[in-house]
């Protein structure tokens, strides 16, 4: 692509990839790379600025993550948020000490002076923090901005060199004037053009897939959620009669959900979509496993072996299209070492030597609501683009144990009851995921005047703009009361429903 680019550079934060989806947000082309890139990179991608992340360590512990080669030589604008402020401080001769009071939360902050990247900003506002460790003296040439009640360095600049930073993040929705900081650095101070947008990137993707594939032929997995319905529709649309859509029943889905898939996909790619039934070859495959990544593992394996099948089945394929997205990508590739992977992702990876198929994945520089931008330019039907986010392995991550019918079958049933719920009550679109988990636990309870010992179900639901951090959904008591009432009455197995108050993080949305 030929956008400007925006570089992000990772130390830790949990709030880094907001920072990116922020940028995008504005119109600004951004990638997440870990802070150990090379001048050489810094060369070849010509960043027109560089956001440091926040991050959990001290720049004063030994072997702390630093300022990559040629950073500061560059000679383009640098935003330090947290752990970027005391990096870039304590790079360039200020003092960095450890805070005698841990800053966490709301703060708020008092404007000195506005400079540039504080422009527009009210003399006081609400900021979230989150450091131990503060910047007590400024490097020479920067001028103080604001503070706070125990910071007395909070936002400071050297206009001079183009060197900004603050001691909060501007990117969490916590930080009312977060959005015009980030505007005024990107803006103001870069003069970025803002020239990213989903028009644009249909454009660009449409002639990336053609110069990809050219004659070749492409089989593109759809598993009936937004990532993979999108890319079936823009490989559609880019090279027609170049691609066959495979929707792998792998029985696995949402109760009724391979009907639905087909109904709804077939409107759209027509006779460009092929259905395989492999539930029986799952389930089989299955057997017995109750490790969440070997889970993962043995589901993208053979789901792998379907696609190479098939293709041979309808006379070959060159590629193979999948719905990675940015995300994904992210969070499966560490950018500050192995501990800091959280899980393998089933559409990331690559494939087998032995696969001769070249992958194709155009949303793996897109976020989730891009996406979904992406498919209404696309014609996707609202029913489509508005799925909450499903797991490519499917309710195999939602039974906390071994795959089995019985349990593929109690688990569809309750979350059927769940979800509908939430789409009669109005419910649904408030919410950025909902489903239900089945516990590998029994408890003791009571129906009817007998004592029964059966089956728990967790009720999850969260709100989210992006899935990269999440709060759990304040449900109404009386809704959360009524799907309970119903699953226990008419999902046999079940006599206890539990909901899930856990944010992202410390939890993740899923429970494996």
């Amino acid at each position: 692509m030929s956008h400007e680019l925006l570089l992000i550079l990772d130390y830790g934060s949990q709030y880094t990839q907001l920072i990116a989806r922020r940028a995008r947000e504005l119109g600004v082309y951004s990638e997440v790379h870990g802070p150990h890139v090379t001048a050489e990179q810094l060369e070849r991608w010509k960043p027109k600025a560089i956001i440091l992340s926040g991050g959990p360590m001290s720049v004063l512990e030994t072997g702390a993550p630093g300022l990559p080669a040629g950073a500061l030589e560059a000679r383009i604008p640098v935003l330090g948020v947290c752990y970027g402020m005391q990096l870039l401080a304590h790079a360039l001769g200020g003092r960095v000490t450890p805070s005698s009071r841990r800053e966490y939360g709301m703060a708020t902050l008092d404007i000195e002076r506005q400079g540039t990247i504080l422009q527009g900003v009210p003399a006081t506002s609400r900021v979230w923090a989150s450091h131990g460790d503060t910047v007590e003296s400024l490097p020479s040439g920067f001028v103080r901005l604001a503070g706070t009640d125990t910071v007395a360095l909070a936002a400071a600049e050297d206009v001079e060199r183009g060197y900004y930073a603050v001691q909060f993040h501007p990117e969490v929705a916590h930080t009312d004037e977060g959005i015009r900081i980030l505007r005024n650095f990107l803006f103001e101070i870069c003069a970025f053009r803002g020239d990213w947008t989903m028009g644009k990137v249909l454009e660009e993707q449409t002639a990336a897939i053609r110069a990809q594939v050219k004659d070749g032929r492409v089989i593109c997995g759809l598993s009936g959620g937004v990532d993979s319905s999108v890319v079936a529709a823009l490989l559609h649309q880019a090279i027609p009669g170049h691609v066959r859509a495979v929707f792998v029943d792998h029985g696995l889905l949402r109760k009724n959900e391979a009907r639905e898939v087909e109904e709804a996909m077939s409107h759209v790619i027509g006779t460009d979509l092929v259905t395989v039934d492999a539930r029986r070859r799952f389930l089989d495959a299955l057997a017995g496993i109750e490790d969440p990544e070997e889970k993962r593992k043995t589901i993208g394996r053979v789901f792998i072996d379907v696609f190479d099948e098939t293709a041979h089945e309808l006379g070959g394929a060159d590629f193979l299209a999948q719905g990675t997205l940015y995300p994904d990508v992210i969070e499966s590739t560490s950018t500050r070492g192995p501990s800091a992977k959280i899980k393998s992702h089933h559409n990331v990876g690559g494939l087998p030597e032995r696969m001769r198929m070249e992958l194709v994945e155009p949303l793996r520089e897109l976020f989730k609501d891009e996406v979904r931008e992406l498919g209404g330019l696309l014609g996707l039907p609202a029913t489509v683009l508005g799925r909450h986010p499903f797991p490519g392995p499917g309710l195999a991550v939602r039974i906390l144990g071994p795959i089995t019918e019985p349990a593929l079958e109690t688990l569809a049933d309750a979350d059927d009851i769940f979800i509908s719920e939430l789409r009669q009550t109005g419910l649904y679109d408030q919410v950025w995921q909902a489903f239900a988990v089945l516990l590998p636990v029994r408890t003791v309870g009571v129906m009817g005047d007998g004592r029964t010992y059966d089956q728990v179900i967790a009720l999850r639901a969260v709100t989210s703009r992006d899935g990269m951090t999440a709060d759990w959904a304040r449900l109404p008591n009386e809704f959360l009361a009524r799907v309970s009432s119903r699953i226990v009455n008419e999902v046999r197995g079940v006599n206890r429903v539990v909901y899930d108050i856990s944010s992202k993080p410390p939890a993740t949305i899923e429970w494996e």
